[in-house]
């Protein structure tokens, strides 16, 4: 009887580590059924592993991870601006998790003006700070300054958010849409209407 509960309990405990050591893969397809198994599919639109002890590979490493929570980075461009996409490439180049945010109409140069720019674009926000005009050396110290890295530590699954109009979006979606899980592809800025004059690059 004795060596009957010993077997019991020794079945148990193999039993247990199997159970929560197993991997389990979660999977979104194409049809948006979600599906769990051991073995991943091969056709998933997406995969996420669950108990398997690893960081997630969106997860950005814990020293971007501070700057960006402390100071998040906001680029303001707008259509044919050169200096902007100067600046746009500095940032992905850098590994910079970013929002873009385009001024093309009057209500967006509100938005432009309440976050501290002026007729001078790009306009780089990283987190208080701000820096009118694009110039190289000024960008790449107020990074450093505020704890960014100085050489890309993105995850190769990250992703920029897409660009949004700067009227459109709040500081909440802008934390949220340079999280980890931020997954829509950029796309180049809108063509400008109803334009507001006098920019300067």
């Amino acid at each position: 009887m004795k060596k009957e509960a010993v077997l019991l309990f020794f079945l148990a405990t193999l039993l247990y580590t199997a159970a929560t050591s197993a991997q389990l893969y979660k999977s979104i397809g194409t049809d948006g059924r979600i599906t769990y198994s051991d073995v991943p599919p091969a056709s998933a639109a997406h995969i996420e592993k669950k108990g398997s002890g690893q960081a997630n590979s969106n997860e950005l490493p814990p020293g971007l991870a501070a700057a960006l929570k402390q100071n998040p980075v906001i680029l303001y461009t707008t259509g044919k601006c050169k200096p902007c996409d100067e600046g746009r490439d500095l940032l992905e180049q850098r590994g910079i998790p970013f929002v873009e945010k385009t001024v093309n109409t009057n209500e967006d140069l509100v938005v432009l003006r309440q976050a501290g720019g002026d007729q001078q674009l790009p306009l780089l926000s990283i987190g208080s700070h701000k820096n009118h005009g694009f110039e190289a050396d000024a960008w790449h110290a107020a990074l450093s300054a505020a704890g960014y890295p100085a050489t890309s530590q993105l995850p190769a699954s990250y992703q920029q958010p897409g660009v949004v109009p700067a009227a459109g979006e709040s500081l909440k979606a802008t934390q949220d849409a340079v999280s980890p899980t931020a997954t829509t592809a950029r796309q180049p800025p809108a063509p400008a209407t109803n334009s507001p004059s006098g920019f300067r690059f």
